[in-house]
């Protein structure tokens, strides 16, 4: 793995339970050693096993802040949020600044007195961003800090968090499996699998072109389908199905040749359908309605077509069609992804995201930029 972070960059680490992006960020803190490879912090050398560096956390100028949120129930939010300035021996009139200043950015000024055992999960939450940033850290670590918060707060602490990260420029490394948060945080996402990086850039990037099926299943396209390729081409090529009529235009992140044969990623609001009668049906063509789901603005209609099953999504206001019914399908064009038959997570016989080769490299800046 190879990766290098910008200064005041807002990284997400995304990925399934077990991709290894935990162990990554605690890598970068100091609470897991890495068995090889460098990592620098701001031009700093933090971890270099080969050479016997290896510098711990409290001296590599980090905040973290932790999926639990570790705060001591016994200690008031000041308490709390002190305890890092205290352990560095900072000065009390400095301690007292500091503390204010990290309970008025996170909304909690006026309540230093209290007991963290008698606030809410989201106001705990705050105290636990505070604690890391109350001593002005280089970077700011966030290991899925908003996962134990119910689905409302969740929402409005993204936006508290990000208007956080706009306020004070920091360099943050935010660990989530869920991939609402990292698309609406992230200036770049890395998205991991097995201690590897797929893919990694702008949220858009990788939602709108996926460079392997593995991110394209992970970011919410339900569908694989095989199709033919008709046309072929480097960026964009024509597919054909016997699911559809007519051909369809699609993305490929590698280039297809005419005939070869694919998958084709789509995501469920990609799809469009429209009942037929029996009378009209192609038997070869169209699927037929296997289930409904109701989801509140939109409707799910889970389909068979052989033994393929797909779904489909359309705004609840649309026609209902019920089980059983056969129905033609039309899909949106230029926002489905082709991938050759042999790719498996490897597009073209080559990575779409190729590492240089050696031992592991992690650069993460200061805020004064230096790397």
């Amino acid at each position: 793995m190879n990766l290098s972070i910008q200064e005041g960059e807002f990284v997400t680490l995304l990925g399934p339970s077990g991709c290894g992006k935990t162990t990554l960020l605690r890598s970068i803190c100091g609470l897991s050693a890495p068995t090889e490879g460098t990592i620098h912090i701001g031009g700093t050398l933090v971890d270099d096993p080969a050479a016997g560096v290896y510098l711990p956390p409290n001296k590599r100028e980090l905040g973290m802040v932790f999926q639990s949120y570790a705060l001591w129930p016994h200690m008031t939010v000041r308490g709390n949020v002190a305890y890092p300035l205290k352990a560095r021996k900072r000065d009390r009139a400095s301690i007292a600044r500091r503390v204010e200043e990290a309970l008025e950015r996170v909304g909690l000024a006026g309540l230093g007195e209290r007991q963290v055992s008698d606030l809410s999960g989201g106001q705990q939450q705050r105290v636990a961003f505070a604690r890391a940033l109350v001593d002005r850290p280089k970077v700011i670590l966030l290991d899925e800090p908003l996962s134990n918060l119910d689905a409302s707060l969740r929402i409005d602490m993204r936006q508290e968090l990000r208007d956080l990260h706009r306020q004070l420029g920091m360099t943050t490394i935010f660990v989530t499996h869920d991939q609402e948060e990292a698309m609406t945080l992230s200036d770049r996402i890395v998205l991991m699998r097995k201690g590897a990086i797929m893919q990694e850039g702008p949220p858009e990037e990788l939602f709108a072109t996926p460079a392997r099926p593995f991110v394209a299943e992970f970011l919410g396209y339900d569908n694989m389908v095989p199709a033919t390729v008709a046309q072929g081409g480097d960026e964009f090529v024509v597919v054909r199905s016997h699911l559809w009529a007519g051909d369809l235009v699609v993305k490929t992140p590698a280039p297809l040749q005419t005939g070869d044969e694919v998958r084709v990623a789509i995501r469920a609001s990609s799809i469009s359908v429209s009942h037929i009668s029996e009378a009209e049906s192609d038997s070869r063509s169209g699927a037929r309605v296997h289930d409904v789901k109701f989801l509140g603005e939109d409707i799910e209609y889970s389909l068979r077509a052989g033994d393929l099953t797909l779904l489909a999504r359309v705004p609840a206001q649309a026609e209902r069609i019920g089980v059983g019914s056969r129905v033609s399908l039309d899909i949106a064009s230029r926002v489905a992804v082709a991938f050759g038959q042999d790719s498996n997570d490897v597009l073209g016989g080559s990575p779409a995201y190729s590492a240089p080769q050696g031992t592991g490299v992690l650069t993460v800046p200061t805020k004064l930029g230096v790397s």
